[in-house]
């Protein structure tokens, strides 16, 4: 008997509603919605637009069951470090910040005023970037909606009472907002009390695949919607895309591929180390009792909004196009370090590229295929030096890269990480994350074992595309330039 399932699974740039269908062999995915996620800037502030979010979402599981019929379960993923605020009634308090507002601008140094970086990071084990919740959180310090607050919720945690009224926060999540105490496995409550946060407002947290409970109404009184369950994937998008991950190596990396690239491994505890520490590596949660040790490197990021400049000069190109593009260009003329500061939220990325090139006294593109071959050179040889130091930390060789995510569609990041990297990049599934979301329900259902055995039906069901390296000697070269423009170049 097949089984429908939706997975909910909103990115920076859009949102989808996917419906999966298992037979218990085999499953497939169609795509039932497909709506844009664009911030909305207010008073100053960058915003989500959560609420039609959410109607968007409801849509979506509607025509999944208008067009399927009956829907086991419906799991909901996002991206990670935001929330919104809950009054003592379950109410929305204003309007979710955008991680990319600037109110968190020198917030890290404030905190560290108050516990010293090296007890945030051995507490927490997460990379330092100014985005991370508890950065936004000490921002909102004085806030009168602060005061108020009764909940915390990530936002999927915050979907997810809306779909079915329990608050509860999911373990992926938490792990990402660098308040999780991943030892401990509880929230960092010493480390929030020394900086004034009420860690009171924080929820339980539930691990993957945890039934939340029956959809409300007015959904609960649709067609086919009746008997359908909210199952907590990994909620954190990356969390479930590293889930579906088809490996049979012993020891690979993996990139989650799209505006971020989230290039790890995962492990069976978390490794909090200075060298991680150094390195700034994250440890997140993970499903079956795992965590993903990665870094998160600011990937096809700095294309798209080249892509999202041109388009305001009135040249719309499809990524196909910027790929042709690319491979044009003459290779190694100059890099750029994606994780910069200047290109956090430039208003105009070309000429940020631009300005980064002439500043660190390398050749300055000038044209659009230029830019596009630094910036997919440069990611791949930042994939190298973030191979580089997960090997130094795990003390072995990683014998393959998994690329999953929109970015495994791209050929040409993929033959220049297996080039950079001098290892077999193997690409796909490109619905990855929305892969894992359905695994997660599927398992939640009893009708897969275990872990493992969901991701050999990934392996046979989604066919792969193998990179193998060359060229070795000339990315050998191009790395050890690279690497030195990262010495000489601030900011991070």
């Amino acid at each position: 008997m097949t089984k429908n399932f939706v997975a909910i699974d909103l990115g920076a740039e859009s949102g989808r509603a996917i419906v999966g269908k298992f037979d218990g062999a085999h499953f497939s995915l169609d795509v039932a919605h497909r709506f844009p996620n664009r911030p909305v800037r207010v008073a100053g502030h960058l915003h989500w637009d959560v609420l039609r979010l959410f109607d968007e979402i409801q849509t979506g599981i509607m025509l999944a069951a208008k067009e399927c019929g009956e829907i086991a379960s419906v799991g909901v993923d996002t991206w990670g470090v935001d929330f919104g605020l809950l009054d003592k009634n379950g109410t929305l308090i204003g309007n979710p910040y955008h991680y990319r507002d600037h109110r968190t601008d020198g917030m890290m140094e404030r905190v560290f005023e108050r516990v010293p970086r090296t007890q945030v990071f051995r507490t927490t084990g997460i990379q330092f970037m100014q985005l991370n919740t508890l950065y936004q959180w000490a921002a909102m310090a004085g806030s009168p909606a602060l005061d108020i607050a009764h909940t915390l919720l990530m936002t999927p945690d915050l979907f997810n009472y809306w779909l079915t009224g329990e608050k509860l926060g999911e373990f992926t999540i938490a792990t990402t907002t660098q308040c999780y105490d991943p030892r401990n496995q509880s929230w960092a409550t010493e480390l929030l009390e020394r900086l004034g946060l009420p860690s009171r407002i924080l929820p339980r947290v539930v691990p993957p695949t945890t039934n939340l409970g029956a959809l409300l109404a007015p959904l609960a009184d649709q067609p086919g919607l009746r008997q359908t369950q909210v199952i907590a994937p990994a909620c954190h998008d990356t969390g479930s895309a590293v889930a579906a991950v088809p490996a049979h190596a012993a020891h690979y990396a993996y990139i989650s591929s799209g505006t971020w690239s989230l290039m790890g491994t995962v492990v069976s505890e978390p490794i909090i180390t200075d060298a991680t520490r150094d390195f700034n590596f994250t440890n997140e949660g993970g499903v079956d009792h795992t965590f993903r040790l990665l870094k998160n490197i600011t990937g096809l990021w700095l294309v798209q909004e080249c892509r999202r400049a041109w388009t305001r000069e009135g040249a719309e190109l499809s990524y196909d196009a910027l790929v042709a593009l690319a491979e044009s260009a003459s290779p190694f003329q100059a890099f750029v370090d994606s994780d910069h500061a200047a290109f956090t939220s430039p208003d105009d990325m070309p000429r940020a590229i631009q300005n980064f090139c002439a500043t660190t006294h390398q050749p300055v593109p000038q044209d659009r295929a230029a830019l596009l071959r630094v910036a997919f050179e440069s990611l791949a040889l930042k994939y190298r030096e973030t191979l580089e130091h997960l090997e130094r930390v795990l003390g072995y060789r990683l014998e393959a890269i998994h690329v999953v995510g929109g970015g495994s569609q791209n050929p040409l990041l993929c033959q220049f990480t297996a080039d950079a990297c001098a290892r077999p990049v193997y690409a796909g599934p490109v619905e990855a994350t929305a892969i894992g979301n359905v695994l997660a329900q599927i398992i939640a259902g009893g009708d897969c074992a275990s872990w493992r055995e969901a991701r050999e039906i990934v392996h046979a069901t989604f066919p792969l595309r193998t990179y193998e390296p060359r060229n070795s000697s000339a990315w050998d070269d191009a790395f050890a330039r690279f690497k030195r423009i990262l010495d000489n170049s601030t900011g991070e």
